[in-house]
């Protein structure tokens, strides 16, 4: 008797289980827009619609009307860049281990050397921060710090080294989103970490009003506020090398143009 009650109780388990699987619902899009594009990396796109881009070790900056760009030759490979906040663009040159600080119109405001600051720091991510800082993560320390880049003191760190491979940093004006191979972790401005979830094969990650989007193979996922569940996105099968978030419209980069569509979330 016991035998077949529990047999009876795992049968409706998996049963319950397949139906929430199945049955789950799948975030729709819908195509909006297609522009051809050759480009390295995509930075970002604002709510105005102009983009941000490298090629060649260039930052450019593209709307309607115009296209500016810059580029510093003597810094080497740009390693990465970032648009969160238009009026400070942050550029990352991991092997010089500089930063540059870039204005709206792609002007140099501040460069930091982190190789010839009071205290040394080996950074290998950089994101952007509130005020006058930027999110680091110091390879040394195995730390992520809030770095205040004018008055080059560090206002906030993590308690704990991240010994897990970082695969990339993102961050907006509140928190820092760490994606590592083994966790997705967020972190505030006082280097508390908030959350901690288990990586299962996410290999880039993007933030939008504090929902996050996930990128594993050539699919994309949609994690809430509330962290509880993952809901797939529908892409409709077409390639993904690199995706952005603005408000309701999802951007799709795959190495030869860059794909919009309205994503509507309830």
């Amino acid at each position: 008797m016991y035998f077949r009650i529990n047999m009876k109780y795992l049968l409706v388990l998996f049963l319950y289980t397949t139906l929430l699987v199945n049955g789950q619902e799948l975030i729709d899009t819908k195509f909006v827009n297609q522009v051809e594009l050759k480009a390295d990396h995509i930075v970002g796109i604002d709510n105005f619609g102009t983009l941000f881009f490298t090629k060649a070790n260039t930052i450019y900056k593209k709307n309607k009307t115009s296209t500016i760009s810059y580029n510093n030759l003597q810094l080497g490979e740009l390693s990465s860049a970032n648009s969160f906040n238009p009026l400070k663009i942050n550029l990352f040159y991991k092997e010089l281990n500089t930063a540059v600080i870039l204005d709206n119109r792609l002007a140099e405001i501040f460069k930091i050397d982190f190789n010839a600051i009071s205290t040394y720091k080996n950074v290998s991510h950089i994101s952007t921060g509130y005020d006058n800082t930027i999110w680091i993560f110091n390879q040394d320390t195995r730390l992520l710090e809030v770095y205040d880049y004018k008055t080059n003191t560090t206002r906030a760190k993590t308690q704990h080294p991240i010994t897990s491979k970082i695969l990339t940093l993102k961050s907006n004006y509140n928190y820092c989103y760490l994606l590592t191979e083994d966790y997705i972790m967020v972190y505030n401005y006082f280097g508390s970490i908030v959350e901690k979830l288990k990586n299962n094969g996410y290999t880039d990650i993007e933030e939008n009003n504090g929902f996050l989007y996930l990128k594993k193979e050539n699919s994309l996922y949609y994690l809430g506020k509330e962290k509880s569940n993952i809901i797939p996105i529908k892409t409709k099968g077409i390639s993904i090398n690199e995706f952005f978030v603005t408000n309701e419209s999802l951007y799709i980069y795959n190495n030869e143009s860059l794909q919009e569509f309205q994503i509507k979330i309830n």
